[in-house]
Parts: C-alpha cells; sequence; structure tokens
C-alpha cells in the first residue's frame, strides 16, 4: 500500500520535502496559499492544491485525516502555522510534524499538540558549527539529551589498528554504527572509487585512513575522541 503524506507551505524546505517523498514513491498532497508555488509542483507529486490551511472546509475536503503524517512547513506566518496545526489535530491527524523558526517557536507549537517539531535553522547552524570546530566531521545530526550521530573522518592515530584495539565503546562511551570505505573498481578500464557501508563493523576490523566512521554518542564524547586521537 502507498504511504500518503500531506506537505504545507511550499517554501524552500516544505517542497524539498515534498519531493524527497515523491521520489521514494509516496502519495504526496502538496498544499499552499501561492497558486504558483502550486503550479510548479503539480507535475512532481500526486496532487497539488492552492488553498489556505487555516480554512477548515477546505483542509477536510482534501481527506487529510486520511494521511499516515502532516508535514507544516509554513515558514513566514507563525499565526497561520498555529492554527493549521490547530485545525489539524481537531481533524483527527495521526502525525503532525511541524517547522519552528526558533526554539520559543518549538514550545509553543508542542504546548498545541504538535507530535514533532524541528527547527531548520537552528540544526543548520549546529551543524555547521560542529563541522567548523571540527574540519573532520562530515555529517553531523543533532539528537535529544546531548546525543549525536556523526561522520567523521578517521583519526590519525587509530589508522591500521583494529577495533579491539581501539576499544571505542569502553575507553570513549561511543559506538560505532558503521564504517565507510571507499573501493576501487574497474569500469572500462579505468579505475573508479566507490564508497561502500561495510556493514556491522567487527572487533578485528582495522580502520584505513580513508574510512569514514559513523557514530553515535554525547557530544562531549565524539569532541574527546576526535581530539585525543588527532
Amino acid at each position: 500500500m502507498q504511504n500518503k503524506f500531506v506537505v504545507i507551505g511550499l517554501g524552500l524546505i516544505g517542497t524539498g520535502i515534498a519531493r524527497a517523498l515523491a521520489g521514494r514513491g509516496a502519495e504526496v498532497i502538496a498544499i499552499d496559499c501561492d497558486v504558483q508555488k502550486v503550479e510548479s509542483m503539480k507535475d512532481e507529486v500526486a496532487h497539488a492544491v492552492a488553498l489556505d490551511s487555516t480554512d477548515d472546509k477546505a483542509l477536510k475536503a482534501q481527506n487529510i485525516q486520511d494521511a499516515e503524517a502532516v508535514v507544516v512547513a509554513i515558514g513566514h506566518n507563525f499565526e497561520g502555522l498555529i492554527l493549521t496545526t490547530v485545525l489539524l489535530k481537531e481533524l483527527g491527524v495521526k502525525r503532525i510534524i511541524t517547522r519552528a523558526s526558533n526554539m520559543h517557536q518549538k514550545m509553543i507549537l508542542e504546548k498545541v499538540g504538535c507530535t514533532e517539531v524541528f527547527t531548520p535553522d537552528v540544526e543548520v547552524a549546529k551543524t555547521v558549527a560542529e563541522m567548523l570546530l571540527h574540519p573532520d566531521v562530515k555529517a553531523f545530526l543533532p539528537l535529544p539529551d546531548d546525543y549525536e550521530i556523526v561522520e567523521i573522518n578517521t583519526p590519525k592515530r587509530v589508522v591500521n589498528k583494529s577495533l579491539n584495539e581501539i576499544n571505542i565503546r569502553e575507553k570513549y562511551d561511543l559506538n560505532l554504527i558503521t564504517i565507510k570505505r571507499s573501493f576501487t573498481k574497474d569500469v572500462n578500464g579505468e579505475k573508479m572509487k566507490e564508497e561502500h557501508l561495510i556493514g556491522v563493523p567487527k572487533g578485528d576490523t582495522v580502520l584505513m585512513d580513508t574510512d569514514i566512521l559513523i557514530l553515535i554518542g554525547k557530544s562531549f564524547d565524539v569532541d574527546k575522541f576526535i581530539e585525543i586521537n588527532k
């Protein structure tokens, strides 16, 4: 059965979410009050609809309550964002994911019953700061309670060592999820580099200097691992 999602607000973030979902085969209803934005999406999603999301009758007519989740990505009209969220709750939408521009908005949206709230500006700021502080960080996903998932270049001091020798979990309180490793492939006589995940690493896995480690743990412990072994 095809997954059904609704995205309300077709700015940069809402459009990106709608396209990503449609690209994965989901049925997407894209909604915005701006007719031009709706027109630009009509060939990329199942349904693109121009309507005012604070109009309960217009929302109800789209059978939004049948969707697995509704993403409210309205960026510059916080009043409209709250009213839309309240209407979705009244319609019985099971999962409401909303965009907040700051932590104050996040708190308010959680109070009115949003299932999940994302703060793109805050998350981007954290990601950029982390990557500036640690150039070896390739990707960064902040999690609650000061945890994070990071992709980092293999620190120099652990290159050519096995995971048993490094003892990441006991020594640094980190868990290694997997390793992204470069492989050379011959394509029509040319050497091409490809990256592949090597699955669940074992104790005798030896780290290479071109490996990218995907770790989960507390921010402080990630920083400590990088600093000690750089």
